[in-house]
């Protein structure tokens, strides 16, 4: 009656030990160590930066306790605080300013549990101090934006065509043309849909042949959200001036962005480094030593520029080519600047099925790229990001025909090159002003004192349920006590696995969870004690009241779970981390609290035949009156 089949204790094993395994990064603490990244966004961390790194720190006579290689760049981990700050001291003085090094923390867990995954929780701002800001992006002007930027590209258009007409104008939320005939309207109308898809006409046949244009409600959304991630990602790229080790920028709602800058205390230069503007500037090529089939193909000019004799009206500059740096004469001449460019996206060429990237320019900077690429075929065309008054070429290609509004560049390997290129081109401004809405700074003191608490609280409450728990319920409660510690246990095993952040109130959330854990044990221990009055067997009762309790806890952690998807569905910042430990917690408890305890009631009851009794504290029977 009260035994589980193999297969239920094995599994219950298993997810003990794995539980164990991912909780125990938690408890190892952290080391000082120091962070490499790069500055220019397309450079790429490789194992070459890993080399370097190593080879800097060697001569330096440094000893890290571990060096690895991520995503986000390369960390070097030490053994106190003063060998971190010299070690960044050289790094940064022999990198050079194209790398970020930034001071940060990481695990001191062996390597082999971060090799399969288990690695530590992230600490929220509340939790490990820094800047928290949250920026609010100006929809309407990245409206208005686009529909300005819709009448310079019908004039060109109808220009391009030769179609006469009298005027076109913005008039609130809408364009409108007017035309001279009916004739020119119908054409009109023809190329302009042609052209712009994303626009909505309607014909107007009054005195001078009005078509109404105005933006579909599909472009108004696809231009709100390209106008936030571009922001993102502009954000994204100017926070590694900072040299913050772990950044957060994340969407926070349609047109909220939520910047977390650990570590960092000094709002005033954060704050100037995320209004900062960059800019794009296209410039034509009038020497390079690269393909000798270019028109601009001039190794001579090159190797005098490289020596320090730079023509006249020219710029040295050198691009990123097959994992080398090729030198490049550039025009001062400006060509367009990035506030013509109003569209950059990836994709494929319709013939040879090769990564492209799509670029689209205003009406003025088509006509601008049409006349200079008209006189530059074969010749190389760059294009410039320069931000923090330091230039850097995104690519530099060959101009194969002339080019209009639209055109493509292509010589891509991967969707990858096409995709980076697409945002850097989006990115040298901001799309949309954004305005502060919420600031705060945490300090790392108080960060360190909000996690003692947090802490304490957790543990005081923790001791307090399993006080009463087991002189209340006697045996039971020291069972129901294990399956609330067990609980714990999952409970930080899956925000591990997850990299969840933890906050304060994800902490809060923790204590709530064992609180409502621990509910479900008196449940079940109450049932058992009602079936032992009611004249049942100790053997009956346990199962009945394990079977019985089911349904109530099943409800009560629905409802519950149905509120915890709620907050994370419609809160924000603080109340969503709260929500996600909430969730989880309820997840976990029902395991812990039902299948976990009764196991070890099966382990200590089950096997006997003949049970006179439970541990479960006093049994109070019914008087009997006449």
């Amino acid at each position: 009656m009260n035994r589980y089949p193999l297969w239920k204790y094995i599994l219950i094993a298993v997810l003990l030990a794995i539980g164990f395994l991912y909780t125990v990064p938690n408890f190892y603490g952290e080391s000082p160590a120091v962070q490499v990244s790069t500055v220019k966004p397309t450079t790429k961390i490789d194992s070459t930066l890993l080399g370097r790194v190593e080879e800097t720190l060697t001569k330096g006579g440094f000893k890290p306790e571990g060096l690895l290689q991520d995503e986000s760049g390369v960390k070097a981990r030490f053994g106190d605080t003063d060998t971190q700050l010299k070690a960044k001291e050289l790094l940064q003085s022999q990198l050079g300013e194209d790398y970020v090094v930034a001071l940060n923390l990481l695990s001191r867990s062996p390597r082999w549990l971060a090799s399969i995954g288990a690695l530590p929780m992230y600490l929220g701002l509340d939790l490990r101090g820094g800047v928290h800001f949250l920026l609010q992006v100006d929809m309407k002007a990245a409206i208005n934006k686009k529909i300005d930027t819709t009448v310079g590209d019908i004039r060109g258009t109808l220009r391009d065509k030769k179609i006469q007409y009298s005027g076109v104008a913005r008039e609130k939320d809408n364009v409108v043309v007017r035309f001279r005939d009916k004739d020119a309207q119908t054409k009109g109308i023809s190329e302009i849909e042609k052209a712009l898809p994303d626009l909505e006409l309607k014909a107007q046949d009054d005195v001078d042949f009005r078509v109404i244009a105005r933006l579909k409600l599909e472009a108004v959304t696809r231009t709100q959200e390209f106008a936030l991630q571009q922001n993102i990602t502009t954000l994204r790229n100017r926070v590694n001036e900072l040299g913050v080790a772990e950044p957060i920028i994340q969407q926070q709602g349609a047109d909220r962005v939520v910047v977390q800058l650990p570590g960092v205390q000094d709002t005033t230069r954060a704050k100037d480094i995320l209004g900062r503007t960059a800019t794009l500037e296209v410039r034509m090529v009038e020497a390079h030593a690269g393909d000798p089939a270019g028109r601009n193909f001039d190794p001579q000019k090159i190797d005098q520029a490289t020596k320090g004799q730079v023509p006249f009206g020219m710029e040295l500059h050198y691009a990123s080519r097959d994992g080398s740096k090729e030198a490049l004469l550039l025009s001062k001449q400006i060509v367009i600047t990035g506030e013509r460019l109003t569209d950059a996206s990836p994709g494929f060429d319709s013939t040879s099925n090769t990564p492209i990237v799509s670029v689209t320019v205003d009406g003025q900077g088509a006509r601008v790229i049409q006349q200079v690429t008209r006189e530059g075929v074969k010749r190389r065309m760059a294009i410039l990001l320069i931000d923090r008054g330091k230039p850097e070429v995104l690519t530099a290609p060959v101009i194969q025909s002339e080019l209009g509004a639209r055109f493509q560049i292509s010589g891509f390997k991967t969707t990858t090159e096409t995709k980076d290129l697409s945002l850097l081109l989006r990115a040298g401004a901001l799309a949309a002003p954004m305005e502060i809405v919420e600031e705060r700074t945490v300090g790392p003191s108080l960060g360190a004192e909000n996690i003692r608490i947090g802490f304490q609280s957790m543990w005081y409450g923790f001791a307090a349920i399993a006080a009463f728990m087991i002189v209340y319920y006697m045996l039971f409660g020291a069972f129901s006590v294990v399956a609330l510690g067990c609980n714990l246990l999952f409970l930080i095993a899956l925000l591990s696995m997850l990299q969840a952040t933890l906050t304060l109130p994800g902490i809060a959330a923790i204590a709530l969870a064992l609180g409502m854990a621990i509910d479900a044990n008196v449940l079940i221990n109450e049932r058992v004690r009602e079936e032992l009055r009611n004249g049942n067997t100790p053997q009956a009762a346990i199962f009945a009241g394990y079977d019985r309790a089911w349904g109530t806890i099943l409800d009560s952690n629905v409802t519950t779970l149905i509120a915890g998807i709620a907050l994370f569905a419609f809160g924000s910042g603080p109340v969503k981390g709260f929500a996600v430990v909430h969730c989880l917690g309820i997840l976990t408890s029902m395991f812990s609290a039902v299948m976990l305890s009764r196991a070890l009631v099966n382990l200590w009851y089950g096997t006997r035949r003949k049970l006179d009794g439970v541990s479960i504290g006093q049994v109070w029977k019914p008087t009997e009156t006449a």
